[in-house]
Parts: C-alpha cells; structure tokens; sequence
C-alpha cells in the first residue's frame, strides 16, 4: 500500500475501512474525495494569515485588503432618496487570483438601486474590512488593527467592446462563478471605480497617507 494511500487510509474511519474491504469503491472514493477537499480548505486559510503585510507597508496592506476580499459595502448618492447616501452590500474582483490590480471591478443589474444611481451620478465610495478574511482573530470590526479600506471615486460602466470587459469578466467569473448562471434577462453589466482617493486604516494612530499612485503601483 503507497504510503500517500496509507496516510488517508488511517484516517478513515472503522465503517469506512470496512465497506473498502467489502469493495464498495464507490463509497471508498467519495469519503477520500472529502478529506482532499478539507485539506485543501485547510492550507488555503493558513496561507491568508501569513500574508498579511506589515502595518507600516500601507500600500501593501491596501492592496492585499482588496486583493483578499470578496465583498464590500459599495456607496452611491441615491437619486431615489434626494441625494442621500446609499449603501449596498456587493461582490467585487480585482482581477485573477493572486493577479489583482487594486481597482474593484463589478456585476450589476440596474434593476438594483446601486448601478441606477451611478449611471446618474458617477460619486462613489467602496468600503471593506480585514475581518471577513479571517485574520482578525477576536477583535472587534472597529479595532484598528482590523484593516478597513474606503476608496473613493467613480463608478463608471465599462465598454462592453473594449478588452477591459474581458479582464473585467474574468475576474469577477473566476472568484464568484455563480455570476456565470445569473438571469441574462436582467441584463446585468461590469463596472469599475475608477480610484480618487484612499482612506486606510491597519493599526492606532489615525489614518496611514497613501495616494492613488502608491496604491497602484506599490513598490515590490
């Protein structure tokens, strides 16, 4: 018996050891399937917690917040509301794994409030915390040490003949492939905030200066 085959074999248990003897196969394989997929869960989430960059690297920092996200809360002026702030819950990409630029791109439908106020007034700001990541540990949303990234600036529709909805696609499709299946019928669409400023917060002590600039082209 391999010894890679020995190693999962252990871990099985007495039940599943058996039904493998009796040469249920098939049982045998779906039960092996489930350890390799916990391995995988596994080493995933031990490699987030070691790459979070030093505090006093705020361009780093800035671009991992965005690069490890998923989600964020996107804010637009409502043209429903009479110009009040209006927040919404959204899934974003800033490109392939590990290949992100640090500009959040989007999928929405303008059946949503988000993408209709956009397309009437283009000042947006996107907000996300370190904590969905799972490298906060116990502390509070609100501790400073719990990065938070606001960026400000436009939301603005991307060409939908132009090579950048192809970058767009991709990487919004590769981390949330559900998108793929969503109802052509509401006529979803991509769209990017184009970055004005940054507002970061990683540890005590107000702030960290950061300028667009830094942001998107961090020094390696």
């Amino acid at each position: 018996m391999p010894s890679s085959f020995s190693s999962y074999y252990s871990v099985l248990s007495s039940q599943t050891k058996e039904m493998i003897i009796k040469g249920d196969f098939r049982c045998y394989l779906f039960a092996l399937a489930l350890i390799f997929m916990g391995s995988r869960v596994s080493v995933h989430a031990r490699l987030l917690s070691e790459s979070k960059p030093d505090p006093d690297d705020a361009a780093a920092t800035a671009r991992w917040l965005v690069s490890q996200n998923n989600w964020g809360v996107l804010n637009t002026i409502s043209k429903d509301l009479g110009g009040a702030p209006f927040g919404n819950v959204v899934s974003f990409s800033d490109g392939l794994p590990d290949g992100g630029r640090g500009v959040p791109y989007f999928y929405l439908t303008t059946l949503d409030p988000t993408p209709r106020n956009a397309l009437f007034d283009q000042r947006s700001s996107f907000t996300i915390s370190e904590y969905p990541i799972g490298t906060c540990g116990k502390k509070d949303p609100e501790n400073p040490s719990c990065a938070k990234i606001t960026l400000t600036g436009k939301l603005r529709l991307v060409d939908e003949k132009s090579q950048e909805v192809v970058f767009a696609r991709n990487a919004l499709f590769s981390k949330h492939p559900e998108m793929k299946g969503w109802p052509k019928g509401h006529n979803f669409q991509f769209f990017k905030l184009d970055i004005e400023d940054i507002f970061l917060i990683d540890w005590f002590g107000g702030p960290k200066p950061l300028t667009v600039d830094q942001y998107l082209h961090p020094k390696t």
